[in-house]
């Protein structure tokens, strides 16, 4: 094997679809499709044919693929496989649509319901989808709500979530099962010095392989300037977004401040209601209370009547007199 310092990033589109999309390297997606679909105990997978991924007739004529890795194993059960690198609102909703396309383009003029076939989406998320689960990788499957039985078979959903993967580079010791094995390998690829490299590719001959193919000098101009193109679209796009988010951010503030300013001047409105209420009712008291002394009524009476405290009578009484 070819040992380099700096491999490329499996996670970019190109590097993706090499690794798991071509014929050459079958091997690395039927060992990673072993590793992530344990559950339920699925039978092994031991060979796979790739499906075109241009399957909608609008999306043949953009040329636009609608998903990374399409193929069928010896069973014809369909395999979807995805990487999604940003973020994406409703992706959870996307990976059932294409499922669901890929479950009924069996649906061929005279075919049999109970000839369809199982359909799986497995994606690898470069950021958190579930916020509340805690495990790397989740599988979702259709159950029974009272029994829990899984009657309705054909359809499975199962996600890694890169960024729950905690382990540094270092730990390359400490990798404690298949799952971790190519979560490092998804996260860490691109700078792996080639030591580490070397324990780990020593160890798994298709995971040496899966390593190799990132080896730049593997690579033509052509399918590096690819590479480099989409890398250079996922900067674009991520600077668009921090653009977007600080012009948010600016625009929050602006608003911010006006609301303020308007919330403040209704509360001087409001505070200076209160107050003049205030003042206003004190005046009142004082006037009735100026006429009670006037007619000579007694400390007690006065204070009955108007609420005022003894101090105040006492000086609204000398300044009757005074004026007296």
């Amino acid at each position: 094997m070819s040992v380099t310092h700096k491999l490329l990033d499996p996670k970019n589109d190109v590097a993706f679809k090499r690794l798991f999309g071509t014929v050459k390297n079958k091997d690395i997606l039927i060992n990673f499709l072993n590793d992530m679909l344990v559950f339920n105990g699925k039978p092994t997978i031991t060979n796979v044919e790739f499906i075109p991924t241009l399957q909608d007739p609008e999306l043949i004529f953009k040329k636009t693929s609608i998903v990374d890795v399409m193929c069928t194993d010896e069973r014809q059960n369909k395999y979807i496989v995805e990487m999604q690198v940003a973020k994406s609102s409703g992706f959870e909703k996307r990976a059932q649509y294409y499922a669901a396309k890929a479950y009924s383009a069996q649906a061929n003029v005279g075919s049999i319901y109970k000839d369809l076939k199982e359909v799986v989406f497995l994606a690898i998320a470069d950021y958190i989808m579930f916020p509340k689960k805690k495990a790397i990788k989740s599988d979702h499957v259709i159950l029974d709500k009272e029994t829990y039985e899984q009657d309705l078979q054909d359809f499975s959903f199962t996600f890694l979530e890169l960024p729950k993967f905690k382990k540094a580079k270092e730990a390359i010791d400490h990798l404690t099962d298949d799952v971790e094995k190519w979560c490092y390998f998804f996260r860490y690829a691109d700078d792996i010095t080639p030591d580490v490299l070397k324990q780990l590719t020593d160890k798994d001959h298709v995971i040496e392989k899966a390593y190799d193919e990132l080896n730049r000098f593997y690579w033509t101009e052509d399918e590096l300037m690819a590479y480099e193109e989409v890398e250079k679209r996922e900067r674009d796009y991520v600077a668009v977004l921090d653009q977007k988010f600080d012009d948010g951010m600016e625009k929050g503030v602006e608003i911010g401040l006006e609301k303020g300013v308007e919330i403040g001047m209704e509360k001087g409105v409001e505070i200076g209601k209160a107050e003049g209420l205030v003042e206003g009712e004190r005046n009142a008291k004082h006037i009735m209370a100026r006429g009670m002394i006037k007619d000579g009524m007694n400390e007690a009476m006065i204070m009955k009547y108007t609420g005022l405290t003894t101090e105040e009578v006492t000086i609204l009484k000398t300044a009757h007199t005074t004026n007296d």
